[in-house]
This record gives structure tokens, C-alpha cells and sequence, in this order.
């Protein structure tokens, strides 16, 4: 199974990780935080201070087109905030 799915990499998650250090991933739902924090820290050779988790429902969408409306739904999804230890980093771009 694979856990970490894709890293978060917007504005608001640049910015927290210079401020506090955090990361932010899209992860399998079926993933736990010690399964999260196992799998950061070995694909990342980093060391983890804590994991939290959230979960975004799928939300309804509906758009009007010239045949009609059309309806459809997002995906489902799960994040992960993991916070890293004071002297380690990790760089999405080189890697």
C-alpha cells in the first residue's frame, strides 16, 4: 500500500514551513499517523515530531452547460501535517 500519495506545495503550506516547521501531504485514506510518520521519516531521512491528520469529504459540484446542468463530486481525500524536528528540512525540488 502506498501511503504518501503527493506533498502539499501551495502558498499557505510554504509558509507554515518556514514559520513551524510542518509539511503537508496527501496521504491513502487508510493510512495511520504511525504509519505516516514511518514512512516521512524513511523515504525523507528525517525525524518526525508529531503527525496530524484531517479529512476532506467529497463535495458536490454542478456547472450549467448548453445541453444542461451537469453534476459531479470531488474526490475524497485525506491530508497529513507532519512536524519535523528544529535542524531538519526537506527539499520538494531537488529530490
Amino acid at each position: 500500500m502506498k501511503i504518501i500519495i503527493k506533498p502539499i506545495v501551495t502558498e499557505k503550506m510554504t509558509k507554515q514551513t518556514e514559520s513551524l516547521n510542518d509539511y503537508g501531504f496527501v496521504v491513502s485514506k487508510k493510512a495511520n499517523k504511525i504509519q505516516i510518520k514511518n514512512e516521512v521519516e524513511q523515504t525523507y531521512g528525517v525525524k518526525v515530531v508529531s503527525v496530524r491528520t484531517m479529512i476532506y469529504a467529497a463535495k458536490k459540484k454542478s456547472r450549467f452547460t448548453k445541453t444542461g446542468v451537469v453534476t459531479g463530486k470531488t474526490n475524497k481525500i485525506k491530508k497529513a501535517l507532519v512536524r519535523l524536528a528544529k535542524d531538519n528540512s526537506i527539499d520538494f525540488y531537488n529530490n
